[in-house]
């Protein structure tokens, strides 16, 4: 579907379903990851294994002393004074939770306020990336938009996209209105590897799963460890997010935002 303008021609790029599971996406993981940052502030600790408490070895620890913030890394202490660990509320008091307000939902300390926001929009997550994927494989969006071709998987050519994008130089014309291999390589790696991975270790975390689904518990090493590579995950997914948004500014968000609205995408001329 194509529509000719004076200022260059514009395409049908994306169809509803993605369009609408985009939307609800990004409303899910802006909730998720805020809602998640509060409930870590709970036990601001992180284990490998299946059990894990304050007299523990962690491999993550955010939190504050009397003197200031610091988050350590395994051996490696880095500190954080001003935004981690120790920061000042919004009434001008010191704070030694691990994240600060303006970064948590709620924005005051409430475990049980978390959960709920937590585990609300987690089911949304769930059951929209569900009807995205029926969605994607009965139009065929996975093989026909997602999966790489074999030129794309050359080291030169992959080689040659990392170059173009480190010096901005974005596709024109039809290649424009293509996911280049940068692109597929990491739709992929957040629909079918870290999106994944966050539904099953949040089910790994629940009581109620561990019972009716034992071998999570197995698959995962233990609630401690499913608890780390969620955190993780969700680190890979702000990453994501981050320099998606990025890419969008820089490519011309006027554009890239009518294209996820509408579906419509102008091409750039050569």
């Amino acid at each position: 579907m194509e529509a000719d303008r004076p200022r260059g021609r514009l395409v049908y790029r994306h169809r509803w379903p993605t369009r609408l599971w985009h939307w609800v996406n990004a409303l899910c993981i802006f909730i998720l990851l805020m809602s998640g940052l509060m409930i870590f502030n709970a036990h601001p600790r992180l284990y490998w294994g299946a059990y894990g408490a304050n007299r523990d070895h962690a491999w993550l620890t955010i939190g504050g002393t009397q003197a200031g913030g610091r988050m350590i890394v395994g051996p490696v202490a880095i500190p954080t004074t001003g935004v981690l660990g120790y920061w000042k509320d919004q009434q001008g008091h010191i704070q030694r939770r691990a994240f600060p307000y303006w970064a948590t939902i709620p924005s005051r300390y409430s475990l049980a306020g978390a959960r709920r926001w937590h585990l609300t929009f987690a089911w949304l997550f769930i059951g929209g990336g569900g009807a995205f994927v029926v969605a994607s494989l009965i139009n065929r969006h996975f093989v026909r938009d997602l999966k790489p071709r074999r030129d794309e998987l050359a080291p030169r050519h992959i080689w040659q996209d990392i170059k173009d994008h480190a010096r901005l130089r974005f596709p024109a014309g039809e290649a424009a209105a293509r996911y280049n291999i940068l692109q597929k390589a990491s739709y992929i790696l957040v629909i079918f590897v870290l999106i994944p991975l966050m539904i099953l270790t949040g089910l790994t975390m629940g009581p109620g799963f561990d019972a009716t689904l034992p071998w999570l518990l197995d698959l995962f090493g233990g609630r401690q460890s499913a608890r780390s590579i969620h955190f993780l995950c969700a680190g890979g997914l702000l990453a994501f997010t981050i320099v998606h948004l990025v890419m969008v500014v820089l490519a011309g968000p006027f554009n890239e935002v009518r294209s996820m609205v509408t579906g419509w995408f102008r091409l750039r001329a050569r």
